[in-house]
């Protein structure tokens, strides 16, 4: 684990004039903190290896309530068994045979243009998968950014596991099969006769595709445009070695309207998205410390510290708590997409209060959703951008709520220290009258951040694993990326 500066220098001095083998300890609090970090990535680790199914690959969306799987937690589950290798929680040989299943049963998976019994379509996945034989669930949608993040872990092990035995070569050779299926100029905004909504034209990418909409399917109303978690999307599609978008779709649709986003809240100026997974999903498999876009380069920073940025100005809205919320401090604060104890409407501080289900909650100059509830993630998956304000708020999280927020699993998903109210019957969660509500399941797409973006900043091991991809720095370089690692990379 990284110390601060300041206890890193104090260590080493203390080295330089201590005799060899009469080393100081290291301080209290360091110890505690990688005591913590260890732990969470331990039970964090085990939520994916014990709950996703070995044979299936199915992670499972939440848990324990457990009603189909997330291709997007899959993505997450495929990259933190190489975590567990490189802590020692598992072997090499068990991750790589656990992988191979995977590999296999998305290569194999069912594709085609029909509603039902198919797994996904032109090299896509639906974005809920049924958990008893992996096939589309209800009316879920064959998903662009849910198929992109199953990707990021699928090319994670293709660049992991590179040895030379049959288990490894297999791994790659299946990643590459499915990574070079995918056909993303089929979901681009020209192939739709219906108008985005907001503002994607021209190339852009869509969110998603519904099979039974009008004649040939429907790809919605809405597309990748703007800052968002979609960042990623275009860097696949862009890297594709055989159905690649040109320059031009990332232009016409996620860098369209950057300048728009462009803001400062609470004293930080950045690309502003109001909930935090929006800055944290693409980073999870791309470092982009060092490495510019042309926006980037006329702003003087780069994607790392706008959301470096984002994490401050969220952390500064919870000490500012300017809506008076019960529990937020500088220590317990973080927003992203989450649970909620549900559509109630309730006096709370003199004032009426509309509380949320599930919802993209977060804050940004032009918007604030907030009704109380905190979510661990939001910290836990920015923890490589500002770990002095995040690991310290995950400690805080799990000292004050204990084994009701951290479990087996580690955090569960969100708690709302306002919502007391122990008449409401909170499907979602337990209320208790004096800490507030508590989410009841731990959900795939919390753990994966957590896991990864803290083994990031532990090791760098999914960044650095990631930048010898040739499809991620073949996407970086075709969108206009340069700088850093990626000038260095081998062409």
């Amino acid at each position: 684990m990284r110390l601060p500066f300041a206890l890193l220098a104090a260590a080493t001095l203390a080295g330089c004039m201590a005799p060899a083998g009469d080393m100081p300890p290291p301080p209290p609090q360091a110890s505690a903190q990688a005591a913590f970090v260890e732990d969470l990535s331990r039970r964090t680790f085990d939520y994916f290896w014990q709950t996703t199914d070995p044979e299936k690959c199915l992670a499972p969306d939440r848990w324990p309530s457990n009603p189909f799987s997330s291709i997007a937690a899959t993505g997450f589950a495929m990259s933190a068994y190489a975590v567990g290798v490189e802590r020692g929680y598992v072997s090499r040989a068990e991750a790589a045979q656990r992988t191979l299943r995977c590999v296999e049963f998305y290569h194999d998976a069912p594709q085609g243009p029909q509603t039902s019994g198919v797994s996904g379509h032109k090299g896509f996945f639906y974005h809920f998968l049924r958990n008893d034989d992996g096939t589309r669930h209800g009316k879920t949608e064959l998903s662009t950014v849910d198929t992109t993040l199953l990707l990021g872990g699928i090319l994670f092990a293709q660049a992991y596991f590179d040895r030379d035995d049959p288990t490894e070569r297999r791994i790659r050779e299946l990643a590459e099969a499915i990574y070079a299926r995918v056909d993303w100029t089929f979901v681009q905004r020209e192939n739709s006769g219906i108008p985005s909504a907001n503002g994607g034209s021209g190339k852009a990418i869509a969110m998603g595709w519904y099979p039974e909409r009008g004649q040939g399917g429907d790809f919605g109303t809405h597309d990748w445009v703007g800052y968002n978690e979609g960042m990623l999307v275009y860097i696949l599609a862009a890297g594709s070695p055989t159905h690649p978008i040109s320059k031009e779709a990332w232009e016409t649709g996620w860098a369209a309207n950057l300048e728009k986003d462009w803001g400062s809240y609470y004293g930080q100026e950045h690309l502003t998205f109001e909930p935090l997974f929006g800055h944290q999903y693409s980073h999870v498999w791309v470092d982009f410390r060092g490495i510019q876009d042309e926006f980037m380069r006329g702003k003087g920073i780069d994607y790392f510290e706008n959301s470096r940025r984002a994490t401050l100005s969220q952390r500064a809205y919870g000490i500012d708590n300017p809506n008076g919320w019960a529990g937020y401090s500088s220590d317990i604060w973080g927003w992203t997409a989450s649970d909620g104890p549900g559509g109630f409407k309730r006096m709370v501080g003199g004032k009426e209060r509309q509380f949320m289900g599930y919802a993209a909650r977060g804050v940004s100059p032009d918007r604030i959703v907030d009704d109380g509830t905190v979510v661990p993630t939001a910290a836990g998956g920015s923890i490589p951008f500002a770990p002095e304000i995040t690991i310290p708020a995950l400690m805080a999280m799990k000292a004050r709520y204990g084994e009701r927020l951290y479990t087996r699993y580690g955090f569960k998903d969100a708690f709302n220290p306002s919502f007391t109210f122990t008449d409401a019957g909170s499907r979602s969660g337990t209320v208790d009258a004096q800490a507030g509500w508590i989410a009841r399941d731990h959900l795939g797409i919390d753990q994966g951040p957590i896991l990864l973006m803290l083994e990031n900043h532990r090791s760098d091991l999914i960044w650095k694993t990631m930048r010898k991809s040739p499809h991620i720095v073949r996407g970086l370089r075709r969108l206009g990326f340069s700088g850093g690692w990626l000038d260095e990379a081998a062409r």
